[in-house]
């Protein structure tokens, strides 16, 4: 099978195509052809070496395709069901062998493309919004990078929870798509620009949320946009990582919360990932959860994919198609 595989860190560069052997199941595993996989930052961090990765590897923490075999054991998957799934290694391949537990069906009527699309950063979504800070009707939140393929799940996800959304992002284009995803206003990253905004919108009371993906860069301002005890979580660091900063701090901003939440710690068990993956698919089945795609790569550019990303010019979701040159 066709792969891209990373045999040490680095740039995009190290992203090769290479031929391995197509894996074989064992127990309590399935194995999957692919039909598209999503490229998300935290493969940059494994590329980059920013996390550890045992080399050599295959890339890709999601994607979405057809079970093509099962080991033995296997009960959650069967033979020709369409699976997706996030947080497993092994997705940029024509092939991927994964735990048949961590695999969430997709729907009946929803493609594998928008799935693969979607589980990763819609659960991402879903969670920052549900749990890390549960959105109330009348609530105003900011969303860092508004136009990006969390930012647009997330203020879709806040608007149907009844909250309102100040978005951010770099451009004009990115500000129209925030926009259209539902962000009632969109400023730029000029110093001051945010807290403008979010004083105005709440007559000086503050956000009751900041979602932040963007990390160093945007922290000070973030933390300012608080109301008393807000919640300011940080579940990325695109830009960088926060510096280490006095917990007094929080106290001056008025008792607000930092948290720097993760994906893996709402996806523990499969009833959770059932629930909330299930959750997240069926909205966007039944066109609830609008999911843009904005950037297609075949497999074998994955390594423009990831030079895109970095280079913040993507908008919304970036995938690679994997199924062009796969025989079953």
């Amino acid at each position: 099978m066709k792969a891209i595989q990373v045999s040490r860190a680095g740039g995009p560069d190290v992203l090769e195509l290479v031929d391995l052997p197509r894996p074989s199941p064992r127990a309590g595993e399935a194995l999957v052809r692919l039909a598209a996989a999503g490229v998300n930052y935290i493969d940059v961090y494994l590329r980059s070496g920013l996390y550890a990765e045992e080399l050599p590897y295959v890339p890709g923490q999601e994607g979405a395709g057809t079970v093509v075999e099962v080991g033995p054991g296997v009960r959650e998957v069967a033979v020709g069901d369409v699976v997706a799934w996030a947080n497993l290694p092994g997705s940029y391949a024509e092939y991927a062998l994964l735990s048949a537990d961590r695999l969430v069906p997709v729907p009946d009527g929803l493609a594998p493309e928008p799935a693969a699309a979607a589980l990763l950063q819609g659960m991402t979504a879903h969670y920052l919004c549900h749990d890390t800070y549960p959105v109330q009707a009348g609530d105003t939140v900011v969303v860092h990078a508004a136009a990006g393929g969390v930012g647009m799940l997330l203020t879709q996800l806040v608007r149907l929870r009844g909250g309102t959304v100040i978005g951010t992002a770099s451009t004009e284009a990115k500000a129209e798509a925030a926009r259209a995803a539902g962000a009632v206003e969109v400023v730029d990253y000029r110093p001051g620009a945010l807290l403008a905004a979010v004083q105005r919108r709440t007559g000086g009371l503050g956000a009751a949320a900041v979602f932040d993906g963007i990390g160093g860069p945007t922290f000070d301002e973030s933390l300012a946009a608080l109301r008393p005890r807000g919640v300011l979580a940080v579940y990325g660091q695109s830009g960088g990582a926060v510096p280490p900063f006095d917990l007094q701090r929080l106290n001056a901003a008025g008792s607000v919360y930092v948290t720097r939440p993760n994906l893996a710690h709402h996806i523990q068990d499969r009833a959770e990932l059932l629930r909330r993956g299930t959750a997240v698919l069926q909205l966007v089945r039944d066109r609830r959860l609008r999911v843009l795609i904005g950037q297609r790569f075949a497999l074998p550019a994955a390594a423009d994919a990831h030079a895109a990303l970095e280079a913040r010019t993507t908008i919304a979701k970036t995938v690679l198609t994997c199924s062009s040159t796969t025989t079953r």
